[in-house]
């Protein structure tokens, strides 16, 4: 049950793929039963992390239907919503909520939300109407500046009135951004979750107040995380520290420029976990090529992450 306001780690895994860029499902039942049991606050797939984009609708719901049959409740399980309209967004909500989908992290309608200054209201009726549809937990979503909509203090209050939305993703990568979302959501009648999805930053952005994670990053690792949030939020500072600074240099080289191939390159980090046996992405997304690959190996053994 995702309560409001949300608080922990919840992992945005990859999906596992073929060769071909085909789905691996066996793969994926193994991933998700590995990460069930890695104690995180929730999974949610149809991501970025999960190449949503690529993906279609048919294949969407397929994912949905495999992860909750192998989590059998074990974990929350969400779904992103990805639409181009409030319609067909809250259409996709009441569906994904009569297939078991506990929650939905909300992807801005891209172009609509993009540039700004947006419309408060554009964007309040937009999650009230998936609101209204699906009657589940929502997590609306601070994209990178740029890419979508800066949730400004007053486009949170307003967004915040929706009783359904539990947290926001705070993924803008930008730290005035984040303290700002921190800042306002302390101040709010009815409070919500700040969750961090700033990558390179998990650790600082918890420290800056950050109630825990909804990443991608998360999609390995997530045990570490887990306890390292757990160590922040309890005041064991340097239990937290010493875990980020394992990790730090792996969440960072994975998400440099270009930020789109943080998707091989963790599916590379998952490789070599043995967590699933191919690096492939979907087309046009391109792999990484083999400098980096022993770069992240490299990486790994450094951090005493792999023998």
């Amino acid at each position: 049950m995702l309560q409001r306001p949300l608080s922990g780690v919840i992992a945005a895994p990859y999906l596992p793929m073929k060769p071909d860029g085909e789905i691996d499902w066996p793969g994926l039942e193994r991933y998700m039963d590995w990460l069930a049991i890695q104690n995180p606050a929730g999974i949610a797939m149809n991501m970025d992390a999960s190449e949503v984009i690529a993906l279609t609708e048919d294949e969407q719901e397929q994912v949905i239907r495999v992860c909750i049959d192998v989590l059998k409740g074990r974990v929350p399980f969400l779904s992103g919503i990805v639409a181009g309209s409030t319609r067909s967004a809250a259409a996709k909500a009441e569906r994904y909520a009569k297939l078991g989908v506990e929650g939905f992290p909300v992807f801005p309608p891209f172009p609509t939300f993009s540039g700004a200054p947006v419309p408060s209201e554009m964007i309040y009726q937009y999650h009230k109407a998936i609101a209204d549809a699906a009657h589940l937990p929502i997590i609306c979503f601070q994209f990178p500046k740029g890419w979508g909509p800066d949730y400004s203090p007053d486009i949170l209050r307003r967004v915040a009135e929706i009783p359904e939305v539990v947290a926001i993703k705070e993924a803008s990568f930008d730290v005035a951004q984040t303290l700002s979302t921190i800042e306002v959501a302390a101040t709010l009648p009815r409070s919500i979750g700040v969750l961090t999805g700033s990558d390179t930053f998990i650790f600082e952005a918890m420290m800056m107040g950050c109630n825990g994670a909804l990443i991608g990053f998360a999609g390995t690792f997530t045990r570490e995380l887990v306890e390292m949030n757990e160590g922040v939020q309890s005041g064991d500072i340097a239990k937290a520290r010493a875990i980020w600074r394992k990790l730090g240099p792996i969440a960072r080289y994975c998400w440099r420029a270009p930020i789109r191939d943080f998707r091989p390159r963790m599916k590379e980090v998952l490789r070599l976990q043995g967590l699933i046996d191919c690096a492939a992405v979907r087309e046009p997304q391109l792999g990484i090529d083999d400098a980096e690959r022993a770069h992240i190996r490299r990486l790994m053994i450094d951090n005493g992450l792999l023998t």
